[in-house]
């Protein structure tokens, strides 16, 4: 493709060379970079790409993209825009061709419940026949092949790039997790979505978002992307605080869902125990009948998001209702680890003081007997978090096993320090602090008695741990599987 027909729709200036060379690709890292290449400097966190212009040179390409005046190689065409960003954005859609325009996507959006929303959305969807690709925070995924990306959150060049694959697997429906920091960010600011969905609002990410004002502007991007053409539409949690200023953001119709108040796809008679839910929804003056594996309210929320998609699809209650029983579940959301212990032990994702709360709530409600907490909070993120999701463990546990989660570059102890006031805060609240997360587990899992439900919260899905510049191998499912296989005559 020649790099004016690159440009198109972006703001730029030529500081030197020729704007109609042929480009055979895009890379925003200069070590992907090929033979041909445009490279575009993205001014990142942690590094400046303008750093790495020489590398790229090096590697072949024959454009680059700047924001600033750098020291250029001779014999380079060199494009300077304002916002480097936003042009890989737009750039990377027409190198794929603007693929989202061929499909329907679907963006999931808030701060808990996204994954395990998109997973029920999609069931839905292949249920009824429907080809669907999956972008989330577990993985992106086409049919059954998953796409590596090489990294947790992907730009816009990735997310082009995965709408670009499915297209041309024949994918009918993209479903995807949309954060505020892809919002923010501009990582999707070319998708074509039809379908928003909100799920909620609790504080996250106010390290990065200066208030929680900020963060909800961020995720409300979304709803005033899709435009109010026939068949697009949001999908609102009514029973959030937060419901009417995502409607009002809206341009296009809007459906609720909800539990408790007044809403389009309701949710009647909801009972839940640790071998699933059940609820009736209530849709245009009908009602039908959900079971599932899920557990919790949270659980249920989720699918009512999902099933307020499929309705509106014109997907069947036959087909929501086979899907949604044959799902096993999410991994590391509300995960039993069971190795044939007489005590429930649980693996969840859960890392705000909401998305906490919301777990422990439901292991109050279901355990027999004692609920037994091990959590952390992540380092190099919103500080103001810790003391609340400490309140929250003491309050609904009857003891709490306080440990390192993703420290970063900061010290597992200084962590702690900001939690315990938390836990302070609750008369009588019992706790341990063990920085050595594997061994709070196991500390957790040795003081587990028959009825007991132990909830290791945190990191769910996550296969590894962040500690200073390292990322060590550390899987919470499998550490706490291999204590509890260890327990001998504890387990039957």
């Amino acid at each position: 493709m020649r790099l004016d027909a690159l440009l198109k729709g972006i703001q730029f200036s030529i500081v030197t060379g020729d704007p109609q060379v042929d480009i055979s690709g895009i890379a925003y890292d200069s070590r992907q970079v090929k033979s041909g290449y445009l490279f575009i400097c993205i001014s990142g966190f942690k590094t400046d790409g303008h750093l790495y212009i020489e590398q790229a040179v090096q590697k072949g390409a024959v454009a680059i993209m700047v924001e600033r005046v750098c020291d250029f190689p001779q014999d380079l065409t060199i494009i300077k825009t304002a916002d480097n960003r936003r042009a890989l954005s737009v750039a990377a859609a027409n190198f794929y061709g603007r693929p989202a325009h061929d499909l329907r996507v679907i963006g999931v959006t808030g701060t808990n419940g996204k994954t395990t929303t998109t997973h029920l959305i999609r069931a839905i969807l292949e249920e009824s026949g429907l080809k669907t690709s999956i972008m989330g925070t577990l993985y992106a995924r086409v049919g059954n092949k998953t796409v590596d990306f090489g990294r947790t959150t992907p730009e816009a060049l990735e997310v082009e790039s995965f709408m670009r694959t499915s297209r041309d697997s024949g994918v009918r429906y993209a479903v995807m997790e949309v954060s505020s920091h892809a919002l923010d960010l501009y990582r999707v600011s070319e998708i074509d979505f039809n379908v928003a969905v909100f799920t909620n609002l609790t504080q996250d990410h106010l390290d990065y978002h200066d208030s929680m004002e900020s963060y909800k502007a961020a995720k409300q991007k979304l709803f005033a992307m899709i435009p109010p053409q026939e068949g697009n539409l949001v999908v609102v949690n009514a029973d959030d605080d937060y419901a009417q200023d995502f409607i009002r953001a809206a341009k296009a119709p809007a459906i609720t869902y909800a539990i408790n108040h007044e809403s389009d796809v309701k949710a009647l008679n909801v009972k839940s125990s640790l071998k699933g839910s059940s609820f009736t929804v209530g849709y245009q003056d009908r009602t039908f009948n959900v079971k599932m594996k899920l557990i919790g309210l949270f659980s249920v929320y989720n699918a009512l998001a999902a099933i307020a998609v499929a309705l509106a699809e014109g997907i069947s209650p036959d087909i929501i209702q086979k899907a949604l029983q044959k799902v096993e579940g999410v991994p590391g959301r509300f995960e039993q680890v069971d190795a044939g212990q007489d005590f429930t032990v649980v693996v969840d994702y859960a890392h705000t003081p909401d998305g906490l709360e919301n777990i422990l709530r439901t292991g109050r409600k279901l355990t027999e007997k004692r609920l037994i907490t091990v959590f952390g909070c992540g380092g190099d993120r919103d500080r103001g978090k810790r003391p609340l999701m400490g309140e929250v463990a003491a309050r609904y546990s009857d003891f709490c096993v306080v440990t390192s989660d993703n420290p970063r570059s900061e010290e597992p102890e200084a962590i702690i320090d900001d939690i315990v006031p938390g836990l302070d805060k609750v008369k009588d609240s019992r706790y341990a602090i063990i920085s050595d997360r594997r061994e709070a587990i196991r500390q957790a899992i040795h003081l587990a008695r028959k009825g007991d439900l132990v909830i290791i919260a945190g990191k769910g899905h996550e296969t590894y741990q962040l500690v200073k510049d390292k990322v060590l191998d550390f899987d919470d499912k499998k550490v706490a599987t291999e204590i509890l296989k260890g327990l001998g005559k504890q387990c039957r």
